[in-house]
């Protein structure tokens, strides 16, 4: 943009104090001012942060230079050699250089002439190979008499080598699970160590037996392994030498007994973990894998083992939960791990969120409001119909082993909370319809006992927050998501919460009130604690204008570049257990949901290394380019206008008050007219005129304008009938065709009717007339009623003379017409695209799947209508344009091409981020485009707060990022410290010297170790992260010795940036 030359720029520190910045200038960047004063617009960054020594020469490094002076330094002198060396080797979004394509890019191109030989050698397999003999090697120190022919090969051992029976038992006498087979002179045939004579003793050590050996039931112990099923000759001890419970004794041989009572059955440790892992990440089934396991044991279903499911389907239930108390430390307490657990213990929690007295600086709590926003609590609702279950089994029969230890809430108070609330009913929305509009009528099936589940999560780093999940009954009904509202921040300390729901609008209406009869003492209504309620920014389209301004991300001060979103992005991860879960009882379902919820957030907290500083980097790259559009922007306008609108928006900023009527600054102050608008003030000017005497009138009935805006209804009548004809074909039902024939007749007489009117006021227009019926002479069938011209005055041009007052009469119809109609497209764009959204997560079966695309069929015929209406109108203005004079009107109205229509783009899904929009979702109207102009002022003004509202809010993600790093690894931290404390105590305690006392210890070091190995990695890996952040300021700095008038971007209420 153009450069305003009568801003005087001046530096508030001097060049010259290069050599030795100071203090402030190390902390805040060079600001500017104009001779209109200075301007403030943005958020604080390192003033904000708590830079202390958990993240070690990330950001207090003594390479501290003026930004001014950077912006003119080589890039190589910018960074310390260190730097340059470690961007070199950091595994996150490396550069790499293209290297030449060699053969082993194409493997399989590789392998294909190898085939032959890769089939060859597996074929070989099913012989004896090379190991043709007949005598045991192992047997050959041995005397002649005791050598016993080699039959007998392990699967499992490496390398291939035939034994004796003798000595294949006695190697295997520490690897009972290995598989057998014998060779019968022709073929291997499968056998088992126990029909080999193998007898595995238990409470012993290795090939020391028990003077009193107690065989399992019926001599057939079965163990669940991860290769195959296995049946074993199992003794336990009987003699005393060790614990007397057979399942003490089958845990330390890392066997899982399947019953606490005479066990029959186990499962290998080793077994369960794989089947933990890879139920976490392919969400497969306890059925399918052990169906998996029985076909590797036999896949020919000619000697199936035993059904052993129900013992393995209990099993993994119960090592879920013991596995769930050892990881949260539940075994540790020397209270008792089940007495003393409190609900949500063992849930893992994000790192990154504050947390007060684990990862927060200290004196959060005194944070003035500029810097409290830090420290704020992002939430994000949300509810999920896919995971329903049936009416299977109660609570009673199978309860659930948690008892509200993570993720789900407590069970019994749940449903006492909800059975005092069963009868009440849901108040009617303000806003849009949130049933998803047309899809109302779809319903989730009959039969469930849940219909889905509701959550309240992270809305920043989308993790699953203690006692936060809980069953829906009827819908998202407000009962329910009030409670886990409720359970969420019941020991909450914060001071700052930011809360993310697709119907905030309506929820917080009364949520004071429900929260009041709910707990007296809920702290969130305490006068101490400031609350906001924001919308997702996918969803906020679906709301009425009103709501887009007043809970939206974008617009609101100090929550960076959160969308809300987050629910939405976890859903599908949990989303493939839907099919399993919903045949579950009450209880298997909550635990295994916990199972998972754990385990994603788990993952979530070892990945956050890269994924803070990837975001991190992108923030910053955005931040420069959103604050030099920004300043470039400012540059254009006049200062004394900037100053007026930046006391404006700061003022509302500081006072939002969303649920006020009052109007916003982003809202618009001058409203373009509608075509009922336009049509009634040409009413009230043929009114005065009457009474003027000024009546330019040729019928009592029909005025000029009135002439043309039943032109206008016409040729919408010709555009809805054309498209019906187009989807009539010759075998559509006679009513169907009947139906249009009347509307076609109908319409014929309504043109006979207005033809008749048109040629008092253009009597001219019956040349144009006898024209068409010279034309039509030579067709042979009459002219479709939706094709008759109607020679409206952008039709006629200047074939004929007419009175150009009204072609005036129909130019501001049309631009009244035009910005209906693209309005229209608009809005039904995000109907569409909220629809899709809500058919792809909630509906499920071929009839509400039918029904869902008839809606959305419907939304998209409504869309085509109104492109073709706008259409329509710019291409009579087009016409009317050029005959009238008219100009500039097109920078605004454009033609509307079909790649044109599309929801609104951007990485937020509202495109207030980025701004990749079509062009729809930028023009305001047609109004003249001078700068006394009110609607180009308005235009440029919500443009200047919406572009301000961008710079800031990439500025806030830089610093939000910055903290929740340094959060991380105080998290990090304050876990070492606990899991030390706990060693140290069991390491004092009675039983410090005896082997309970031992794994305590070597348990809880070894997760005190895994923090700190965590805490070193993600150190080390955001090394780039204070470059990233001074190349982003230095592209500001530079920027802004190229312009007259420059605003840096400081903070909610001072002037504050990156050095």
């Amino acid at each position: 943009m153009g450069r305003n030359k009568k801003f005087k720029l001046t530096f508030h520190n001097s060049l010259s104090q290069r050599s030795e910045p100071s203090e402030e200038l190390r902390h805040k960047s060079t600001c500017f001012t104009s001779a209109a004063g200075q301007v403030r617009v943005s958020t604080s960054i390192i003033s904000t942060m708590s830079m202390n020594s958990d993240i070690p020469s990330l950001l207090n490094s003594d390479h501290n230079t003026d930004p001014i002076s950077l912006a003119c330094d080589d890039e190589d002198e910018l960074l310390e050699q260190a730097y340059m060396d470690h961007l070199d080797q950091v595994s996150v979004e490396p550069e790499r250089s293209r290297r030449k394509r060699t053969a082993g890019d194409e493997p399989l191109t590789l392998w294909l002439p190898e085939r032959e030989r890769y089939l060859e050698e597996l074929i070989n397999l099913e012989g004896r190979g090379r190991n043709t003999s007949d005598i045991c090697s192992t047997c050959l120190s041995d005397s002649e008499e005791r050598k016993h022919k080699a039959i007998y090969e392990c699967l499992d051992c490496f390398g291939r080598q035939l034994q004796c029976k003798g000595c294949i038992v006695a190697e295997h006498s520490t690897n009972p699970l290995h598989r057998i087979r014998e060779w019968n002179g022709v073929f291997f045939v499968k056998t088992k160590l126990k029909a080999l004579g193998l007898r595995i003793q238990l409470g012993h050590a290795r090939g020391e037996r028990c003077a009193n050996p107690e065989p399992c039931p019926s001599d057939n112990f079965t163990v669940i392994d991860t290769h195959a099923i296995h049946s074993l000759s199992l003794d336990f001890c009987g003699c005393g030498h060790s614990s007397q419970l057979h399942t003490v004794q089958l845990l330390r041989h890392r066997f899982y007994p399947a019953t606490t009572r005479n066990p029959k059955t186990a499962t290998t440790f080793r077994a369960l973990e794989v089947f933990e892992l890879l139920s976490y990440a392919s969400k497969v089934s306890v059925f399918e894998y052990y169906q998996a396991l029985s076909r590797l044991t036999d896949n020919t279903g000619t000697d199936p083992p035993n059904d052993r499911y129900p013992n393995l389907l209990l099993s993994v239930r119960e090592w879920r939960y013991l596995k769930m108390m050892k990881r949260s430390g539940r075994g540790h307490d020397p209270e008792g791990p089940i007495a003393a657990t409190k609900e949500g213990d063992c849930a893992v929690l994000c790192p990154a969120c504050p947390h007060p007295d684990k990862n927060l600086s200290e004196g959060w709590e005194n944070a003035p409001p500029e810097k409290s926003w830090l420290y704020g609590l992002f939430l994000g609702i949300d509810a999920n119909f896919r995971l329903k279950r049936k009416h299977v089994s109660n609570d009673r029969v199978d309860p659930d082993l948690g008892q509200g230890f993570a993720y789900f809430v407590e069970e019994k108070q749940y449903k006492a909370y909800l059975e005092k609330h069963k009868d009440g009913t849901e108040p009617k929305s303000t806003c849009s319809r949130h049933d998803a509009v047309n899809l109302s009528n779809t319903k989730p099936g009959q039969s469930h006992a849940a219909t889905g589940v509701g959550t309240i999560e992270c809305a920043r780093h989308n993790m699953k927050r203690p006692n936060a999940v809980g069953d829906l009954q009827f819908g998202e009904r407000y009962c329910n998501m009030d409670y886990l509202f409720w359970r969420s921040l019941f020991t909450s300390k914060l001071k700052v919460i930011n809360v993310s729901y697709d119907i905030a609008c309506q929820w917080s209406i009364n949520l004071r009130r429900r929260m009041f009869e709910l707990d007296h003492e809920f702290f969130v209504y305490n006068g101490q604690t400031y609350i906001k309620f924001l919308v997702p920014k996918f969803h906020l389209p679906a709301h009425v204008v009103a709501c887009r301004t007043r809970f939206s991300f974008n617009f609101t001060v100090g929550v960076g570049r959160t969308d809300g979103e987050a629910p939405e992005r976890g859903w599908a991860e949990v989303n493939p257990l839907a099919a399993s879960t919903k045949e579950m009882g009450p209880g298997s379902r909550r635990d295994t949901l916990d199972a998972h919820f754990g385990d994603y957030n788990w993952r979530k907290v070892i990945g956050m290394g890269p994924t803070l500083l990837r975001k991190l980097r992108a923030a910053a790259n955005d931040m420069a380019d959103q604050t030099i559009a920004h300043e470039e922007l400012t540059a254009s306008l006049p200062p004394e206008t900037i100053l007026e609108w930046t006391k404006e928006v700061e003022a509302w900023e500081k006072d939002p008050q969303p649920d006020s009527k009052k109007p916003t600054p982003y809202d618009v102050k001058v409203q373009l007219p509608t075509q009922a608008a336009v049509r009634l003030q040409m009413a009230e000017s043929e009114a005065s005129d009457l009474a003027s005497g000024k009546d330019i009138a040729l019928d009592v009935n029909i005025t000029p304008s009135v002439l043309i805006a039943t032109g206008l209804d016409l040729e919408a009548e010709q555009r809805s009938i054309k498209a019906d004809t187009s989807k009539v074909w010759l075998h559509s039902q006679d009513r169907q065709k009947t139906r249009l024939q009347l509307r076609n007749n109908a319409l014929s007489r309504k043109i006979a009717f207005w033809t008749a009117r048109q040629q008092l006021y253009i009597p001219t227009v019956v040349v144009l007339r006898r024209m068409d019926a010279q034309a039509a002479q030579g067709r042979t069938s009459p002219l479709p009623v939706h094709e008759f011209p109607l020679w409206l005055p952008s039709q006629i041009k200047s074939q004929v003379a007419f009175d150009t007052r009204l072609g005036e009469i129909e130019w501001e119809l049309r631009k009244a017409q035009a910005d209906e109609a693209l309005e229209g497209v608009r809005r039904n764009l995000q109907i569409r695209s909220y629809l899709f959204k809500f058919k792809d997560q909630n509906v499920r079966g071929q009839h509400a799947n039918t029904r869902a695309r008839n809606a959305i069929a419907t939304v998209q015929a409504r869309i085509d209508a109104c492109a073709e209406e706008y259409r329509a109108a710019h291409t009579a203005l087009l016409s009317l344009g050029t005959l009238l004079g008219r100009v500039g009107w097109q920078d605004q109205l454009r033609p509307l091409a079909a790649e044109d229509i599309r929801q609104i783009s951007g990485e937020d899904g509202v495109g207030q981020g980025s701004q990749h929009l079509s062009w729809i979702w930028k023009t305001r109207g047609v109004a003249g485009m001078g700068e006394n102009d009110e609607v180009f002022r308005d235009t440029f003004r919500i443009e200047w707060y919406k572009s301000r509202a961008r710079a800031m809010r990439f500025t806030e993600e830089v610093a939000l990022l910055v903290e929740e790093m340094e959060r991380v690894l105080r998290f990090f931290k304050w876990q070492q410290e606990s899991w030390r404390a706990k060693a140290e105590h069991w390491s004092q305690s009675a039983v410090g010297g005896t082997p309970r006392g031992e794994g305590l210890q070597a348990y809880a070091e070894r997760q005190a170790a895994l923090r700190g190995d965590l805490s070193a990695h993600f150190s080390k890996m955001w090394l780039p992260l204070k470059s990233y952040i001074e190349q982003a300021h230095q592209r500001i700095a530079a920027a802004a010795l190229g312009t007259s008038h420059v605003i840096v971007l400081a903070g909610p209420s001072e002037h504050v940036s990156l050095s």
